[in-house]
């Protein structure tokens, strides 16, 4: 039998995760998270509870992951894509930002289902991890000779602070006395802006960004 090449094995597994976390998200706004077992995602996208092991290693990681959708390599792209004559602290608050807050109605609706479960916040929280990675590699590009620890240091800087704007942002029943707040199982989901928060948990990272390019220069 022959091998598929890497990249087709690449793509048929993509193709899976795709399916498992989409099948995930869809089955936990129809019947409830609680309700959604690993074996009805597995079969709703036509695998084996094994093979979803291979993926993910709960039910709500599968959500969450549906949720941010690959959201930590559009960020690291997105960095990337700017000028090297647009200021490193800038690309990547705005990648952040963008990729945080532009989201469309699916997500939204995912989002207040979330705040209804402690496990689901919990999931997406630690999610934010993930952006390092991409991030250290683009940003190691970006410094050159300044070293990957360095590159590194600063991307898992910017996924601390992003968590921490999350965690800002999906408070605790214990603030939802403010009006215009979100109330549901709990938690809530305060109304104040999500681009305001992760400004604000980013902007004390800009000087560090700021040094790391200037040793780059001549």
């Amino acid at each position: 039998m022959t091998t598929p090449p890497h990249g087709l094995r690449e793509r048929k597994k993509q193709a899976t995760r795709e399916a498992l976390r989409e099948a995930a998200l869809r089955l936990a706004v129809e019947y409830g998270p609680d309700q959604v077992r690993v074996e009805d995602i597995a079969e709703a996208a036509g695998v084996s509870p094994r093979t979803y092991n291979n993926y993910f290693s709960s039910r709500e990681q599968a959500i969450v992951a549906a949720i941010t959708a690959d959201r930590e390599t559009r960020i690291a792209a997105a960095v990337a894509a700017r000028p090297a004559r647009v200021r490193l602290a800038d690309a990547v608050t705005e990648a952040v930002v963008k990729h945080y807050t532009n989201t469309g109605e699916r997500e939204h609706e995912a989002l207040l289902l979330m705040t209804t479960r402690t496990a689901l916040r919990d999931a997406f929280l630690d999610a934010t991890a993930d952006i390092e990675p991409p991030l250290t590699a683009v940003i190691a590009e970006r410094l050159g000779d300044a070293g990957p620890h360095t590159a590194r240091v600063l991307a898992a800087s910017v996924a601390v602070a992003v968590r921490i704007a999350l965690e800002g942002w999906l408070q605790l029943t214990g603030n939802a006395g403010a009006a215009g707040n979100f109330r549901a199982g709990g938690l809530v989901v305060p109304s104040g802006s999500l681009s305001d928060q992760l400004h604000a948990a980013l902007s004390p990272l800009a000087p560090a960004f700021d040094v790391a390019e200037r040793h780059t220069q001549p």
